[in-house]
């Protein structure tokens, strides 16, 4: 059977596909492109894990790490691989550049290389199928779940864009940790026409009630940043939508954050920092601009200073690196910051290694909490922007 007719297959069964009808369609999807199975694994929520997606017809498997495997590596790099002896083809499992998990090409011989390209374009069309069937389910949710989420964790999750999005032009990432337990951080994006949107906020308020209180605080500054986005508002008028909104709600709340515009056919970047830790801009391995801050009072002090915006005009293949002070201010056990030094260390370093851009940010975290022994103090989130070039 030829590659369209295997996806048509699915496609047609895709309207009306559970979540749980996945494993059984990329089984089918596996013996009409030549192959004895293919096998669902969905990334945790921590990005650590592999998770197999199953059913009653699919053969056992554990969940694998993703540091030290092929698996990990086809997830990490965003490419297949194929394990020794051909029999296993790693595949990532991607929506764009969002990556969901990879899938296991089981065949009873090496794949053939002009074959490579044919179960990717399946594993596309599942990634596809897994993000529209989540949408109206709670099964590839709770496949991705290590241990239980915490009621403010669940509220604020569900408000966050996809992780990773790119126009060619450009290229955005961000990650937010803890996963299952969250206090207050958030970041946004959008891109409409030219112009690439980015925010990120960091709500005062930790702890069970504080944390709660944080994630309110969060969800509103999300809201009004998205309904004065979506109605045209420049970036001065947004920062003053915001502020406004998040006083009238709760006068003695208080909210540190960036906003910022970035128009990809130039490169100009523009950014008002609201009493925000700085952004940095790197270029050729090092840091080439560290934005000013404050710009702007924290959110609900903003009608004491007008706010300031600052532009920087990037050149092609520069990185800004936007993160909330859970970052720097992460401690070890003997009480030694991680700081802004390390930071950019470990940043320059994912960079010149050349990893796709959400590994890059995966990995920076992942320091993160490898410094201070897996048990974050504070919410830890990045915002990592690449700009390619002006598009063609």
């Amino acid at each position: 059977m030829s590659e369209w007719q295997a996806l048509h297959g699915v496609l047609h069964e895709a309207h009306h596909a559970r979540p749980e009808d996945l494993p059984r369609m990329a089984r089918r999807m596996a013996g009409e492109l030549g192959a004895t199975d293919m096998i669902l694994y969905l990334v945790d929520h921590e990005q650590h894990e592999l998770l197999p997606m199953r059913d009653d017809g699919s053969p056992e498997r554990e969940s694998l790490t993703i540091e030290g495997t092929l698996a990990g590596r086809a997830y990490g790099l965003m490419r297949p691989y194929a394990a020794e002896g051909g029999t296993r083809l790693w595949v990532p499992l991607l929506d764009g550049l969002e990556r969901l998990g990879v899938v296991e090409v089981v065949s009873t011989g090496p794949v053939p290389a002009d074959r490579v390209s044919s179960f990717a374009t399946a594993c596309s069309l599942l990634a596809e199928l897994v993000v529209t069937r989540a949408s109206y389910s709670d099964s590839v949710e709770r496949v991705r779940r290590r241990a239980p989420m915490r009621l403010a964790a669940e509220m604020l999750r569900a408000q966050l864009p996809p992780l990773t999005f790119s126009t060619g032009a450009m290229t955005i990432s961000g990650i937010l940790e803890p996963s299952y337990d969250v206090g207050g951080d958030a970041f946004d994006y959008a891109v409409n026409g030219d112009i690439a949107h980015l925010a990120l906020f960091d709500a005062v308020g930790h702890g069970s009630e504080g944390g709660m209180r944080a994630v309110m605080l969060a969800s509103l500054a999300l809201a009004a940043y998205r309904n004065a986005r979506r109605a045209g508002f420049d970036l001065i008028a947004t920062y003053h939508h915001i502020d406004t909104a998040v006083r009238d709600h709760d006068r003695r709340g208080l909210i540190t954050g960036v906003l910022a515009e970035l128009d990809q056919r130039t490169g100009r970047l523009r950014v008002i920092s609201a009493g925000h830790p700085s952004g940095l801009v790197l270029r050729r391995g090092r840091v080439a601009k560290v934005l000013p801050t404050p710009t702007a009072l924290p959110v609900t002090l903003g009608e004491h200073r007008p706010p300031l915006i600052v532009e920087e005009s990037l050149e092609p293949d520069d990185y800004v690196l936007f993160h909330t002070d859970g970052i720097t201010e992460a401690r070890s056990a003997d009480g030694v910051p991680f700081g802004l030094d390390r930071l950019v260390d470990h940043t320059v370093r994912a960079i010149a290694d050349e990893l796709p851009l959400p590994e890059t940010a995966r990995r920076l975290v992942h320091a993160i909490l490898a410094y201070q022994d897996e048990q974050l103090r504070d919410d830890a989130t990045v915002l990592l922007v690449r700009w390619h070039g002006a598009p063609d």
